[in-house]
């Protein structure tokens, strides 16, 4: 049983009650008495019907029940235990308008529309796109190294494979410098997706252009290495077949002259030269 229709019966009940000393004005005991009754018979009868014979689905066959049951011990009453008391003209207006209220109140719950369940949230995943090959040979100068576990991931709705998140590049970017007398300071990359034809792809507006930032700590001594993470834009034009043709990285560095000098410094132990 739903509150509608709970309401229905309780409306139904009320509005018999009110109606009750307009219609039959001579032996009634009341405004009180006869909303009671309404009530009683309303939700008794209401209760009796769907536990016996059937249930209802519909607010019609609930409603016309709900007021037969209102109906019959306010008749009742009147024909068994009536009172010798006319009922009063005055507040019948009043009475006229509760009434009338009560009928808007039972229709709006039957013949509103239905609240709509809230939309349930849309289920993202990740979409991958394998880069082949997904390890690279990199070299610039002096500088020498790899790009290894490259793959692109994009962000879709399950189902709708609607794009959540714009799809990304992300690999190990490993760097050594080769040279035996210069110290390299990395300063920045950038990367460019490069079709077919040998022209840039550009991303779309809005994304902004994927670049490497090395920490000020990336001092490379001759030999010496560092890894960087890569997570960077990648262009939905790219993930077109055939469209790419290789991934370059600008990288920008500083080298200085690297030496090894031998300090001399003389000492003693114990006070003896």
């Amino acid at each position: 049983m739903s509150f509608v229709m709970f309401a229905t019966w309780i409306l139904v009940g009320v509005l018999a009650g009110v109606l009750a000393g307009l219609v039959m004005k001579r032996g009634g005991h009341g405004l009180k008495t006869d909303i009671t009754l309404g009530l009683a018979g309303s939700i008794g009868l209401s209760v009796l019907v769907r536990a016996l014979i059937y249930a209802p689905t519909g607010m019609v066959p609930a409603a016309i029940i709900a007021c037969l049951g209102a109906a019959i011990p306010v008749v009742v009453q009147r024909r068994f235990w009536p009172t010798d008391a006319v009922g009063q003209e005055k507040g019948k207006m009043w009475k006229w308008g509760f009434g009338a209220a009560l009928v808007a109140a039972m229709l709006w719950l039957n013949l509103a529309p239905a609240q709509q369940p809230a939309a349930t949230a849309a289920v993202a995943e990740d979409k991958a796109y394998a880069v082949t090959p997904s390890s690279l040979k990199v070299k610039a100068g002096i500088v020498a190294g790899e790009f290894v576990d490259m793959k692109v991931t994009e962000r879709v709705e399950k189902g709708s494979d609607r794009v959540v998140a714009q799809a990304k590049l992300t690999g190990i970017l490993r760097l050594k410098n080769t040279s035996t007398n210069q110290t390299v300071r990395l300063v920045a990359g950038k990367i460019l997706y490069v079709d077919a034809q040998g022209q840039p792809i550009k991303l779309e507006d809005a994304r902004s252009e994927p670049t490497v930032k090395f920490s000020s700590s990336s001092n490379l001594d001759p030999g010496q290495e560092t890894t960087e993470s890569m997570d960077v834009e990648f262009p939905a034009e790219a993930l077109k077949a055939a469209r790419l043709k290789e991934i370059r990285v600008d990288l920008a560095y500083i080298t200085s002259p690297y030496r090894e000098e031998t300090l001399r410094i003389p000492v003693s132990i114990g006070g003896r030269p």
